[in-house]
This record gives C-alpha cells, structure tokens and sequence, in this order.
C-alpha cells in the first residue's frame, strides 16, 4: 500500500485579481476532486493578502498526483493562470515523515 501525498500550492494573484484566482479555482474544483485518487483540493484564502491564496491537497498515491499534474483540465488551467497570476504556482510536495 502506497502512503497518501499532501501537497500545498502557493498563489499569487497580480494586484486585484484575487476574484479571478477564486472563479478560475471555482470552475476547476469539481474536475479535480472527481480525478481517482483526490482525497482533497482546498482553496484558502491568506488573511490580510487579497490576492493570495493556499491549495491544500491529498492524493491517495504518487501516481494519483503525477496523473493529476498530467490531466488536460489542469495544463490548460495553468495556461489560463497567466492573464491574472503574478507567477506560476509554488507547489511544495511534502514527505510522510513527521518531523516534531
């Protein structure tokens, strides 16, 4: 049995975008949290920083992430985040190991 994959994603929305970033992520969510293996796709919001938000996610397996990253629906999601993120995404793939 393979251990779940946790992942955060950092975004950054240019000045003012932060509405985009929120309709963008409205529209992708569903297709995500339908992929085999997602166990979760959340978008928060980081307070006092309108345009920034943290994708937490949990995929059941590596492969699950790998093909996730791979689909249709996400490599046009990122070529549709350039008219209002102020860079690509700050994707932090953590490890099982509880460090404290």
């Amino acid at each position: 049995m393979t251990d779940p994959v946790r992942v955060v994603a950092i975004l950054q929305a240019d000045p003012g975008k932060g509405p985009d970033q929120l309709a963008a992520f409205e529209r992708l969510a569903p297709l995500v949290r339908a992929e085999d293996g997602c166990l979760q796709y959340d978008l928060h919001a980081v307070v006092d920083h309108p345009d920034r938000f943290v994708v937490l996610e949990q995929w059941a397996s590596r492969e699950a992430l790998d093909a996730h990253l791979a689909a249709a629906h996400m490599v046009a999601s990122a070529a549709a985040a350039t008219a209002f993120r102020a860079r690509p995404a700050d994707v932090l793939i953590l490890g099982n190991d509880r460090i404290a």
